[in-house]
């Protein structure tokens, strides 16, 4: 618990409205959405401006006080739990605005507690496209998918949140602020230091603002779902996909066990009998549809498909495309506790990489259900399991660590999306090198001098 005197000096600064002390308000910001021992923060603090923004930083700095800044807490690697109990939480939902969306120049600026699917749906009725989607964007912020680089169903074709990052305002451990990148499309003025912040956790700045890429609208689409009896089938489909040099929008993996818990839940109609369906929409020109859509139905059959549907209208469409979005939280519901790795290999080794997680789980005995964004590598093999059995949940990580040691020797990995943290900081060396993990502490020293931001997560300071 944070002294009365801190207390109220955030209350003088950001009103008493934003600053959160009580014990139930400290518990909920002591969690995100990763397995992990919860930590209860000190203090929660929310501004709701730039200016507040840049003065709660510099007033923690000036105090020693360490930091970790929060967007949503949809993070699943630990990114956005307290270091330790005096930590300070600093909220940045409270700065939630669109301050232009320039469709002559192709670009937006907003403020990082902005609601992914708000700022999509805002980008939309302008008649343009911003592409990266994460699974969390009902609820996840600008700023935590730059913090986290997060992807989404779009990344195959359209890329993820650093493809469409032009330009970063943030403050240093410090609170002065710092500018990089422009609302030009090219732009060499000083270092890449908007690169250096994406995927950074929170561990060398705090985003204030950032100016985001859009995209035309695309003219057309056109969805299929693909039924397989067997699950390699559908990995060697995938695979086959890519070699024909067609690149869809999207291109979905669920497995049986994912399949029909969906089912049970959504009502979607889906093939419970089905070893593995595939969900693939591909865009574009209209011709262009037609084209890439029947290259990739005869990829489908010629990899060993029962069946290719195509939705008849909108509705059913989106009831798909819903119930690939519901697999998380529906499988989430099956037992207490939900793992969900996202150990990424390059595309044509998603057959040998979907052959290792099933025999890791049979080996282990272990119940997973996989799905994912199998046309970029990017599967989500989801452990479903009772971290109070401790017997069971040793399996599940001895589980994970062999799929993570398999991913590596495929040239993959260890996350495509959800991040380090802390979750899987002892992996790093094993993926990297040594000195890469000495760099990364130089820097975030040089950086911050009192390891005050995030100090446990990515490499550790």
């Amino acid at each position: 618990m944070a002294s009365q005197a801190l207390i109220k000096d955030f209350e003088a600064l950001i009103g008493k409205e934003n600053v959160f002390s009580s014990e139930a308000d400290l518990q909920s910001y002591s969690y995100d959405s990763a397995v992990l021992t919860s930590v209860v923060p000190a203090l929660v603090v929310r501004p709701t401006s730039t200016e507040q923004l840049g003065q709660c930083v510099k007033k923690l700095y000036d105090n020693g006080i360490p930091m970790t800044v929060r967007g949503a807490g949809t993070n699943l690697s630990g990114g956005t739990i307290p270091d330790q109990s005096d930590t300070v939480v600093v909220l940045t939902n409270g700065l939630n605005r669109i301050l232009e969306i320039n469709p002559n120049d192709l670009y937006a600026v907003v403020e990082p507690g902005v609601v992914t699917a708000d700022f999509a749906a805002a980008v939309a009725k302008k008649n343009l496209f911003y592409p990266p989607d994460p699974g969390s964007q009902a609820v996840s912020t600008i700023g935590g998918n730059i913090a986290e680089n997060a992807g989404g169903l779009r990344g195959l074709k359209y890329g993820v949140t650093k493809d469409y990052v032009m330009g970063i305002e943030f403050f240093d451990a410090t609170g002065a602020i710092v500018k990089s990148g422009s609302r030009t499309v090219k732009c060499v003025t000083g270092y890449n230091l908007a690169g250096m912040m994406i995927q950074s956790e929170g561990t060398l700045g705090v985003i204030s603002q950032a100016v985001l890429k859009l995209v035309p609208s695309p003219r057309a689409s056109k969805a299929l779902m693909a039924v397989f009896d067997d699950m390699q089938k559908a990995a060697e489909a995938v695979a086959g996909i890519i070699a024909a040099h067609v690149l869809p929008c999207t291109l979905e993996f669920l497995d049986n066990n994912t399949i029909v818990r969906v089912d049970d839940f959504t009502r979607a109609g889906l093939p419970r009998e089905a070893a593995a369906i595939l969900l693939i929409e591909v865009d574009g020109h209209p011709a262009q549809v037609a084209d890439d859509a029947a290259a990739v139905e005869k990829v489908l059959k010629e990899n060993g498909a029962t069946a290719v549907h195509v939705p008849k209208d909108a509705d059913e469409k989106f009831k798909l495309w819903e119930a690939r979005r519901m697999a998380l939280p529906v499988l989430a519901r099956c037992r207490p506790t939900t793992v969900l790795e996202d150990a990424t290999v390059p595309r044509s080794q998603i057959p040998a990489m979907m052959k290792a997680v099933n025999a890791i789980a049979a080996k282990y005995k272990v119940e997973v259900g996989t799905f994912g964004h199998a046309g970029d590598g990017n599967l989500h093999p989801t452990f479903l399991c009772d971290k109070r059995d401790a017997e069971e949940f040793k399996r599940v990580e001895a589980a994970i660590d062999e799929m993570f040691d398999v991913a590596i020797k495929l040239q993959g990995t260890l996350s495509g999306e959800h991040g380090i943290g802390t979750a899987k900081a002892r992996w790093m060396e094993k993926e990297t090198s040594r000195g890469t993990i000495l760099f990364s502490q130089r820097l975030r020293r040089a950086l911050d001098p009192k390891g005050l931001l995030n100090a446990t997560k990515l490499v550790g300071i």
